[in-house]
């Protein structure tokens, strides 16, 4: 049992100083997160596997990374961890296990995060709620009965519960931004290429998915992207001063163009539409310039290129995974929703491919000059308050069924992955029965520090900080 009750008031460079000084030491900090992660679990299932030995072991030479001795959780898809159970969600590949770390694993390691172990996902990431057969659902430390997210929804569960920090979390279409929306969180999305390759499951030159975590406070996500970031000629220029001490500077008056059309036409959510309006008011309070104005697309079009490529790739992962495995997938063994985006990734052809491919980098052409004359982009993240668990259950729920609430729940997260900009979500609003109202806000390809800074500022005027569920209160 730990001593150290104040743990969960700390973000992950507070630890971090804290450990640097001496006042408290990396066991006993781990001996925290395990005690609540012990807890969280019975409640909100959030972990798919633990190793607390290993990582009481790690706490014993912490290293001297930024994060040294920090607490720290993995999502269990596509991250390569050595020794760790690979399970992504699926009953496919729940026997699979890590032989190696991909190259941003061994730099999460190098910056002294200490791994609790891996979090929960839905099978193969492709659903906005974590409820997969496998494991069962991950339920929201505001309240039990509602979904965390997805697919990073175990890691933004743990963060929200306090049981880490932060926590290693992946966006193919709004993985990282609705969780984060969910729990209250911090939900970077860096550049295409900004941050250190995971794996060759996601190295494809038009990959959608990028990875990054989930946070509490707006400095561990600037700090983490100084531990992260490619700095290879294949990623986008950064900051000479660094993300962290960058952020902290004020942003200016930006131009910021604000939103909730919807790419069905539907009208979001009248608590979304409040949390919305009272998010512009306070843009400018603070100074910067608001218009509202919509993005303009053929999104039947866009959805239809985004579906080609996004079950093509799903069906050479699966592909991929049964040379590994060295048998054939059955379909028994897959969620409805999977196995019918499998089929029909397999259905592709190359040049139903290559026009998707060619869609896509209009519709990346046509969000450049749309940002000609703004800095900002604004809009909610969900299009309805939390949903409760089972609204969205991909093996309860028919999967044309399923399609028809995922976009009324998330209309808003996709375009960005095409496009490749950086995009963040931060929790702005709280609906009438206390659950958290995220708002996104992208920027121009390679601005993350001018996201950072206007998050910081935000951050700073809300006082979102202050607020976090019970759970996460509790010692």
């Amino acid at each position: 049992m730990s001593t150290f009750r104040e743990y969960s008031g700390y973000d992950a460079v507070g630890l971090a100083e804290l450990i640097r000084s001496g006042e408290v030491s990396a066991g006993e900090v781990v001996e925290a997160a395990i005690d609540r992660a012990e807890a969280f679990q019975k409640v909100c299932n959030g972990f798919a596997s633990t190793d607390f030995e290993a990582a009481r072991e790690t706490a014993s030479a912490p290293g001297e990374g930024p994060f040294a001795g920090v607490p720290f959780a993995v999502k269990d898809l596509w991250l390569e961890w050595t020794g760790a159970p690979h399970g992504a969600g699926s009953r496919f590949t729940r026997d699979m296990r890590h032989r190696e770390d991909s190259p941003l694993a061994a730099a999460f390691r190098s910056s002294g995060l200490i791994s609790l172990g891996k979090t929960t996902t839905p099978e193969f990431g492709i659903t906005g709620t974590t409820e997969p057969a496998l494991t069962g659902p991950t339920r929201n430390p505001w309240n039990p009965r509602h979904i965390s997210g997805g697919s990073s929804g175990g890691s933004a569960a743990a963060v929200a519960a306090g049981v880490v920090p932060v926590a290693h979390a992946s966006d193919g279409a709004g993985s990282i931004r609705i969780p984060a929306a969910c729990c209250g969180l911090v939900g970077l999305m860096p550049s295409r290429g900004r941050v250190i390759r995971t794996t060759a499951a996601l190295d494809v030159p038009f990959s959608f998915s990028r990875n990054f975590v989930v946070s509490r406070s707006v400095r561990d996500a600037a700090a983490m992207l100084d531990a992260v970031a490619d700095t290879s000629a294949y990623s986008p220029p950064a900051p000479s001063s660094g993300w962290q001490s960058g952020s902290i500077l004020p942003p200016g008056p930006l131009r910021i163009a604000v939103s909730t059309a919807t790419p069905s036409g539907r009208p979001v959510h009248p608590e979304i539409q409040a949390a919305f309006h009272q998010a512009v008011s306070l843009l400018g309070e603070l100074g910067h310039f608001v218009e509202e104005r919509d993005l303009d697309c053929d999104w039947r079009r866009f959805y239809r290129a985004f579906g080609t490529i996004g079950s093509s790739q799903l069906a050479e992962d699966v592909r991929a995974l049964s040379v590994t495995l060295e048998r054939e997938p059955a379909e028994e063994e897959f969620e409805p929703l999977t196995w019918r985006n499998v089929r029909a990734g397999r259905n592709r052809s190359g040049t139903e491919v290559i026009a998707a491919l060619r869609e896509m980098q209009a519709f990346t052409r046509g969000m450049e000059a749309f940002f000609g004359s703004i800095d900002v982009f604004m809009t909610p993240v969900l299009g309805l308050p939390v949903p409760e668990i089972g609204w969205l259950d991909p093996v309860a729920v028919e999967p044309r069924e399923h399609d028809k609430r995922s976009a009324a729940a998330f209309p808003f997260t996709p375009p960005f992955n095409a496009s490749g900009q950086p995009v963040i979500s931060l929790p702005l609003g709280q609906d009438s029965g206390g659950l958290p109202i995220g708002m996104q806000f992208a920027g121009r390809y390679g601005a993350e520090l001018t996201l950072l800074q206007l998050a910081t500022e935000l951050e700073g005027a809300s006082g979102w900080l202050t607020r976090r569920p019970g759970m996460a209160q509790q010692p």
